[in-house]
């Protein structure tokens, strides 16, 4: 059996993956990056926050995405009948990048894998990791390709940046259901004739079809629009027939979306995405450490997953870097305690949306500047900003704030 030697094993070509490996690869260690499927390959998580240009500018890709003329985003809105609420980032309350990409996924995650092979990292791909096995931080990994030829890659540290893919966590037994609520998503991307500057293409717009169920609108640069439900599952069993007339069916039902999106051309069949939700106990151990979705992916609602991808490995790469040096690392303090503020930053809005909570913060009929400059920079995903107290009391600031707003709007009325 043929056997290579790098420094660094890197599962997984996506944001999380080539991040990490162009990072340590700068810092002139031997990295190797072995995916288990073909690119270009489709993957929700369209919409980047702005936190993730810093990872993406330190790898060394903005260029390359610059090239690729996605659509610029600068910010986000949220609809529920006649009420918007529109976040711009430029207003947000940490200092930072204040625009981002819209971008499918496909052609961004490709752009970087050829980014960071084009500066001297081999990828393979339709390669999948069948065994690993650790003598300390040192291991070997067994690895099978598209025709069935088995090697094996000797490393001194592994990052697992495999996302849905979960590798490490699945072979060793590591993961644990999230308590976050399974969720259902039905998806397409549309040809959108229809749509106008009015309908600002520069932004995701998120729209309440109904408590608990919500649509996200996602414009990109070539005239296509990624539209999608998420709700309940149970919600989507109210609509018979095949999932595209289940889907344009919801289409026709929102009145947000009826008019643009009425018998629109889908460029692919709508698809389903469900229960997606899943953590693990430890984000590292001796040898490796996980990265991006591997971590936890939480929900499409705030865009989150390719930030946390993104910044989890730009973290992740900087201690593995200590590592290879000989240097001392807690990766509890220095690791697990920041991506965790980020996954749980995120995971009280997500809890916060569904709950109802952020509907009476964001249709405030009297909003607060400086409260949603403060909350924009969440939704940029500026979460590590302890100077935002809507970062810092990120469990009870939404919920002491909608008391505020229901309090006093309560109080007008009776006036």
């Amino acid at each position: 059996m043929n056997t290579e030697k790098v420094d660094v094993l890197v599962i997984g070509a996506g944001p999380s993956g080539t991040v990490a490996a162009s990072i340590i690869h700068q810092a002139g260690y031997s990295v190797k990056i072995v995916e288990k499927l073909k690119f270009p390959r489709f993957v929700i998580g369209e919409s980047l926050l702005p936190r993730s240009m810093e990872a993406l500018e330190e790898a060394g890709f903005i260029e390359a995405i610059k090239a690729k003329g996605f659509q610029e985003k600068y910010g986000a809105k949220f609809v529920k009948g006649d009420e918007v609420c529109d976040f711009t980032f430029k207003e947000q309350h940490t200092p930072g990048w204040t625009w981002t990409w819209q971008v499918t996924r496909a052609d961004f995650d490709k752009t970087l894998a050829d980014t960071v092979e084009a500066m001297g990292v081999p990828v393979a791909y339709e390669t999948t990791v069948t065994d690993i096995r650790f003598n300390g931080s040192d291991s070997v990994t067994t690895v099978e390709d598209v025709n069935g030829n088995k090697s094996q890659i000797e490393a001194r540290f592994i990052v697992d940046g495999s996302g849905y893919g979960r590798v490490i966590p699945r072979l060793f037994n590591l993961e644990k259901a999230s308590n976050l609520q399974p969720r259902k998503a039905l998806f397409a991307h549309t040809k959108d004739v229809r749509r106008s500057m009015a309908d600002e293409p520069n932004r995701i717009t998120a729209v309440v079809h109904q408590p608990g169920t919500w649509i996200w609108i996602i414009p990109f640069s070539s005239g296509v629009t990624s539209v999608g439900f998420v709700s309940d599952p149970s919600f989507f069993n109210s609509y018979p027939g095949t999932p595209e007339q289940q889907y344009r069916a919801m289409l026709e039902a929102e009145p947000n979306t009826r008019e643009r999106f009425r018998d629109v051309e889908l460029v692919f069949e709508p698809r389903i995405l469900e229960s997606w939700s899943a953590t693990t106990d430890k984000f590292y151990g001796e040898g490796f450490v996980l990265t991006g979705n591997v971590t936890e992916f939480l929900d499409p609602i705030f865009s989150s997953g390719v930030t946390l991808a993104c910044v989890s490995a730009q973290t992740a790469a900087k201690l593995v870097i200590r590592k290879l040096k000989g240097e001392s690392v807690d990766w509890e303090a220095e690791y697990m305690a920041p991506t965790m503020q980020g996954v749980n930053t995120f995971r009280s809005y997500v809890m916060a949306w569904y709950e109802g909570t952020l509907d009476k913060i964001f249709f405030s009929k009297e909003p607060q500047p400086e409260v949603k400059n403060q909350i924009c920079s969440v939704l940029a995903g500026y979460v590590w900003d302890y100077s935002n107290p809507f970062v810092k009391n990120h469990d009870t600031a939404l919920k002491r704030l909608a008391r505020t707003i229901e309090l006093t709007e309560k109080i007008k009325q009776d006036q």
